[in-house]
């Protein structure tokens, strides 16, 4: 059985990226038991490099001991140093990368072509749940201003207007049925511009922790503002057609948007306000967890242990 310490920092977005390369594993290997260590305030983590909590020796020994986030990387090498298994950060760290055993990072971070670094598309995002798609539920996701991106909220919405406005080539029965939903980085003043627009609206701060993924996992298609990565990576955990809003780079050398370029480039978005995403064929989610899951599993030369045989001897 595999064994794993996942470390959460309190930020959802963290979190998010350990439970789905959590679940990757689950999916390779079948069951495992997971211990989850809380490092979302400083008096728990600031202290770890000096005395970890005690109670941490009477866990079951990590075969890998997960993190990320900055808050987790001191903490997941201190535990590695005193319990044995595997480190793994999921992201670029801030400190060596040869200090950890493997680091899970985004192709757009550029990381060195070294043997412990695992590319992947994007963050890492779990499954989403095994719910019926209804073809004519549109999801419209708003990001915010981001360090890599500006934002205009007068611009946002004409731009995304032209999305909600039924389309003369469908049929009145075939009309779509929005749901916009905005984020934490979306000025206050943005859902309210779709007010009387005849969609549903939904606040994040009144959205229960599951809400984006049986939302993704029921639309028949998805639109989210091309600021959000994170967002866009989700969608395409789901078989809906994926559509990008452009938005106005801050900065001519972007990554993120050199990664949705890329996503573009290979047809598995679109930013064709006019395409018909109802009449786009399946495609499978892309299950970036499991890839890497696979990568780490073999890269480390994990196996599963086999059982003695009856009668034999040591």
């Amino acid at each position: 059985m595999l064994t794993i310490w996942r470390f959460k920092d309190g930020n959802r977005a963290h979190e998010k990226q350990s439970a789905a390369l959590v679940s990757g594993l689950r999916a390779e290997l079948g069951a495992d038991q997971v211990v989850c260590c809380d490092l979302s305030s400083d008096e728990v983590s600031l202290p770890w490099w000096r005395r970890p909590p005690p109670e941490l020796a009477q866990l079951p020994a990590p075969d890998f001991i997960l993190g990320a986030g900055h808050r987790s990387q001191w903490p997941v090498l201190r535990a590695r140093r005193l319990f044995g298994g595997r480190s793994v950060v999921i992201m670029k760290p801030s400190l060596p990368l040869s200090w950890f055993d493997f680091a899970i990072v985004p192709e757009h971070d550029q990381p060195p072509p070294l043997q412990n670094v695992i590319l992947t598309r994007g963050a890492l995002a779990e499954p989403l749940p095994d719910l019926p798609a209804e073809p004519h539920r549109a999801l419209l996701l708003l990001g915010g201003p981001s360090k890599h991106f500006h934002w205009d909220t007068a611009k946002v919405f004409a731009v995304t207007e032209q999305l909600l406005k039924p389309s003369p080539k469908r049929a009145p029965k075939r009309a779509l049925q929005w749901v916009v939903a905005d984020s934490r980085r979306t000025p206050e003043d943005t859902l309210a511009q779709y007010a009387g627009s005849g969609v549903e609206l939904q606040s994040w701060r009144e959205s229960p922790a599951d809400w984006l993924a049986e939302q993704m996992a029921r639309a028949g298609q998805i639109w989210v503002t091309g600021d959000s990565v994170s967002m866009i990576f989700e969608a395409l955990q789901s078989g809906a057609p994926v559509g990008v809003i452009p938005m106005p780079s801050r900065n001519p050398r972007n990554k993120i948007r050199a990664a949705v370029d890329r996503l573009l480039d290979e047809g598995l978005v679109t930013d064709r306000f006019d395409a018909d995403l109802l009449q786009s064929a399946p495609r499978p989610p892309l299950a970036q967890q499991v890839v890497c899951a696979r990568a780490l599993l073999r890269r480390s030369g994990w196996k599963e242990p086999q059982p003695a045989l009856c009668g034999s001897t040591l």
